[in-house]
């Protein structure tokens, strides 16, 4: 079950619902940080939870010209399905490949300049995701949910936390040298640019008459 679906379905657990108002209502929660959301793949998901008896719909309605709408609601076994699959991936850790380490295991392969301006970036982007998370606590908070409804913002912020933290250490090895790169602790200078004139022949110097050869002439 990929991630879209466990949110569809968690969503059609609290009431029934059409697609739109399930996509408005995950825009809204700031799902779309955990879980690619767009309105025809969350469409295909519920026709494809649907074929799978996991929901099923419970009646159609228009507004004036807009397109019919359909609202779905989940059947007893799609509870049971969402609340397998819940458990088994809150409870077993799984490999779940994503770029990042692939790329900081293979920096070695770039300048260590250059990783040290990488590195900056990223912090910077990790500096500002933080604020949006911030904003999303201090929101909820305004809200008075319940903790349990937002277990995901804090766990993505502890996340994000680790991963500055370590990048700091990171570029702190970085700059003192203390990481060895292969290049003596810091950048080869980059050698001095090669003139394409070429250089100028001596000219042979022709030699003085000694003044004894000058005396006997």
């Amino acid at each position: 079950m990929t991630p879209l679906a466990i949110s569809a379905l968690a969503l059609l657990s609290e009431h029934p619902m059409h697609p739109y108002e399930m996509y408005q209502t995950l825009i809204q929660r700031h799902e779309d940080r955990i879980v690619k959301v767009r309105p025809g793949s969350l469409y295909h998901t519920i026709n494809k939870l649907a074929e799978l008896g996991l929901v099923r719909v419970t009646g159609t309605e228009r507004e004036g010209n807009r397109p019919e709408r359909t609202t779905y609601e989940i059947t007893e076994k799609g509870q049971l399905a969402l609340a397998e699959r819940i458990a088994e991936t809150i409870g077993e850790p799984v490999y779940e490949f994503p770029s990042f380490p692939v790329a900081i295991g293979e920096a070695h392969n770039l300048p260590r300049h250059t990783v040290i301006d990488l590195v900056r970036r990223r912090l910077k982007a990790l500096d500002l995701q933080r604020a949006e998370l911030d904003d999303a606590l201090a929101e909820l908070g305004r809200k008075e949910l319940p903790r349990r409804y937002w277990l995901d913002v804090s766990y993505l912020e502890a996340v994000q936390g680790a991963e500055r933290a370590w990048l700091q250490g990171l570029l702190a090895d970085l700059e003192s040298g203390e990481l060895d790169w292969g290049d003596g602790g810091s950048d080869p200078a980059p050698s001095a640019p090669t003139s394409n004139a070429q250089p100028s022949r001596a000219q042979p110097s022709r030699a003085q008459p000694s003044r004894a050869q000058t005396s006997h002439q």
